[in-house]
């Protein structure tokens, strides 16, 4: 395994809280879209994925060597708040996505290079772009394969280094897009900012459930993919697991498992 980035340890009095392991972000918005627009990662774990820490090592990794992860899963803020009386916030991936969008700099033509998960999700995200004012152009767009467990994209990393965008969007499930921003990170000659949101963009375009900002904002956004979409609920059922995992290692790193059981 790689060595876990120095970003990881944190002055006490910066807004960041360890979390099995994990130092996350607890502060808001506009202040995470300032730290990573001038390069780095940022991944946004759910707990569906984030529970698969102690067995599922690339994704493990993943997470220990991103320039900034924030607090997206409403459920781990909610165990860790109760359990350490503590008061982080909650910072989702659409909120961070909305505010990431505020940034003029994306506008500018060739800034930004998106990753999407199919050809249909592409269609639909790159036209609420463009209707929002944002330049998008084929070359802007790339239609991310289904990934085997060890991620290698040589096209990919030829078109980014090609075009050397300031920002890269991935808009993967969550447990891939962290791996593949990570891969990036790792072989891209240059620093650009790359943005690990997940499904956000679909919320906003419509691809998926609209989720109106209330609802993200009181940690409703799961029910409303769960009412949209069956197979959401044994996913979120799953993240249960999360629960003991905090109750036993709180800030420390998980121990490795070799499966799921």
């Amino acid at each position: 395994m790689n060595k876990v980035s120095e970003n990881a340890s944190r002055p006490p009095d910066e807004p960041f809280r360890k979390i099995l392991g994990i130092t996350f972000f607890t502060g808001g918005a506009a202040e995470a879209v300032d730290r990573i627009s001038a390069g780095g990662l940022l991944v946004v774990p759910a707990a569906p994925a984030l529970k698969d820490i102690p067995w599922n090592l690339s994704y493990r990794e993943a997470l220990l060597n991103a320039d900034l992860t924030i607090t997206d899963s409403a459920f781990m803020v909610l165990i860790w708040n109760i359990l350490q009386r503590d008061r982080i916030q909650r910072l989702s991936g659409l909120t961070y996505l909305r505010e990431l969008l505020r940034r003029h700099d994306l506008r500018k033509p060739g800034n930004t290079f998106w990753v999407m998960a199919s050809p249909s999700s592409a269609a639909r995200n790159t036209a609420w772009l463009r209707s929002n004012g944002f330049t998008v152009t084929p070359e802007d767009v790339y239609v991310a394969p289904v990934y085997p467990a060890e991620i290698g994209d040589e096209l990919l990393l030829t078109k980014l280094r090609e075009r050397r965008p300031r920002h890269i969007v991935l808009t993967l499930g969550g447990g891939t897009q962290e791996r593949l921003g990570y891969y990036l990170k790792r072989n891209l000659d240059f620093r650009p900012a790359i943005h690990c949101i997940g499904a956000a963009i679909a919320f906003l375009s419509g691809d998926q459930v609209r989720i109106p900002e209330w609802a993200d904002r009181f940690y409703f956004g799961w029910l409303f993919r769960c009412f949209s979409e069956s197979r959401y609920v044994s996913r979120y059922w799953s993240a249960r697991k999360l629960l003991p995992l905090i109750l036993h290692y709180r800030e420390n790193l998980p121990a490795v498992r070799t499966s799921k059981a």
